[in-house]
């Protein structure tokens, strides 16, 4: 896996802390309608003092099928979903990441699973592009994104004033080798929509083991509802530390998580258990 992406400024200035929110979200076939929501909670998050936010995964579609996503799939740096994005992180002075949106791919009849991320002026700083393809089957339950989804194969990391922050999407959860090419981080963001089933069995137990294992703040940002297209999606969008603590969630429906990055926190975990320092592979 060739090394991360998106680099890094090394003379932005140190910040102690730095309040972070995700919004949950249980997106709906219609853009617009996604967009007003989002908007909205971008707001309230904003109003509670939130520096950075970030939107969950599909969260401008959850199309009535898989190629709903392909009919709205944008070219790379314009189209009304990434004006919205640049828009909002310079309207409220804020880093947005955009949890992922569709992105024209090489295919016709596929797109990239897009997550981009904003600055405060609303320049774009990173986009990082889905690697790993969720396929299940489950009884009646089944899914397949590389029908409709291209993967991609770059790691994706961005600076900020607090620290370097790693992007996933989902799926991707489920492969620690992803984060370890990321290299150090202080913020992993991982928007999702996993279904009930999985979320259920490993959402949480995965998350907590991503930050434990990096050391970092995890900012899980979710889909978490019962969607038009019949699909439920399993929420529990939270906040953890890099112990492994969880200091915010959202179970279900629309909503904000909110909490404060501490420098300080991140160093005393690294200092006291200095599990970076011993890897040997």
């Amino acid at each position: 896996m060739s090394p991360p992406s998106s680099d890094l400024p090394r003379d932005l200035p140190n910040a102690a802390t730095l309040r972070v929110g995700a919004v949950q979200m249980v997106s709906t076939p219609r853009v617009d309608e996604n967009l007003r929501s989002a908007a909205k909670h971008i707001a309230e998050a904003v109003a509670q003092g939130a520096q950075l936010v970030a939107l969950p995964e599909y969260f401008a579609i959850m199309g009535m099928s898989d190629a709903d996503k392909v009919r709205v799939r944008e070219n790379d740096g314009c189209g009304p979903i990434q004006d919205f994005l640049a828009a909002s992180a310079r309207e409220h002075g804020i880093w947005l990441i955009g949890g992922s949106l569709p992105l024209r791919a090489g295919s016709p009849d596929k797109v990239l699973n897009s997550s981009v991320a904003y600055d405060p002026q609303g320049q774009r700083v990173a986009r990082y592009d889905k690697i790993h393809l969720f396929g299940f089957r489950q009884g009646a339950e089944s899914y397949d994104e590389s029908a409709t989804i291209e993967p991609g194969n770059q790691p994706v990391a961005f600076a900020t004033s607090f620290g370097r922050v790693g992007l996933s999407i989902c799926y991707d959860l489920r492969f620690p080798e992803l984060y370890r090419a990321l290299g150090v981080t202080e913020l992993l963001v991982i928007p999702a929509a996993f279904t009930e089933t999985t979320g259920r069995a490993h959402w949480e137990i995965l998350l907590r083991a991503r930050a434990i294992e990096n050391q970092c703040y995890v900012l899980a940002v979710a889909q978490g509802g019962r969607h038009e297209n019949g699909r439920e999606t399993h929420g529990n969008s939270m906040l953890i530390d890099p112990w492994g603590e969880i200091l915010d969630r959202k179970s279900k429906g629309p909503g904000i998580v909110i909490g404060d990055l501490q420098r300080e926190r991140v160093a005393a975990v690294r200092s006291s258990l200095p599990a970076l320092k011993h890897r040997v592979m």
